[in-house]
């Protein structure tokens, strides 16, 4: 898993509440068997026209400064529904690196931390002051520190927030499930031994 300590990036604002897993990647892009290529498929019915591959010209991700956004700036409970770890994939996939909003979807957060997607939980008026920055700034990057715990706007104005240590810890390190058991190997094999 990619380490996330530092993401100085292009956010793109998503002012809509309740956006569930199957709004991020709709179900019947979900046959393949790898990550690669869900990102095309992100949000397929806010970006596209119906019944073809036509961007929609208002939605954010197709504006030129939104193709680029590694930050994603979204309304309260954001990856609600469904319990599909391919809305984690595809918004990796897309590029995507950190969401910020006031409220997520319980297991969607669970599959972003186990995939490196740093989730940051503020107020709805600090959510809604991002986002109209992000426009008064013209897409000017914002950078989010992890280490810190400090996100920096374009303007000089700098705000916390707070995530959990275990989750902040496994973002630093860059581990996944895998790479968190892995740690404890000498300990499994001594086990494993004394059997």
């Amino acid at each position: 898993m990619e380490k996330f300590d530092r993401l100085t990036a292009i956010a793109a604002p998503l002012p809509l509440a309740n956006v569930d897993t199957d709004m991020i990647i709709p179900a019947r892009y979900m046959k393949g068997l790898t990550r690669s290529g869900l990102g095309r498929h992100l949000f397929r019915e806010l970006r596209y026209i119906p019944g073809g591959d036509e961007e929609r010209e208002g939605f954010i991700l197709n504006h030129p400064a939104g193709r680029q956004a590694r930050i994603l700036i979204a309304d309260r409970n954001f990856g609600c529904g469904s319990s599909r770890e391919h809305a984690v994939w595809a918004l990796a996939d897309f590029g995507i690196r950190c969401v910020i909003a006031p409220s997520f979807g319980d297991i969607f957060a669970g599959n972003a931390r186990k995939n490196g997607l740093l989730l940051i939980r503020l107020p709805d008026a600090i959510c809604d002051r991002l986002r109209e920055e992000i426009a008064l700034a013209q897409f000017a990057p914002l950078t989010v520190d992890l280490i810190e715990q400090r996100i920096a706007l374009a303007s000089g104005e700098t705000i916390d927030f707070a995530i959990d240590p275990d989750d902040r810890r496994t973002l630093i390190e860059g581990l996944d499930d895998i790479a968190r058991t892995l740690r404890h190997e000498s300990a499994i094999a001594r086990f494993e031994a004394s059997l």
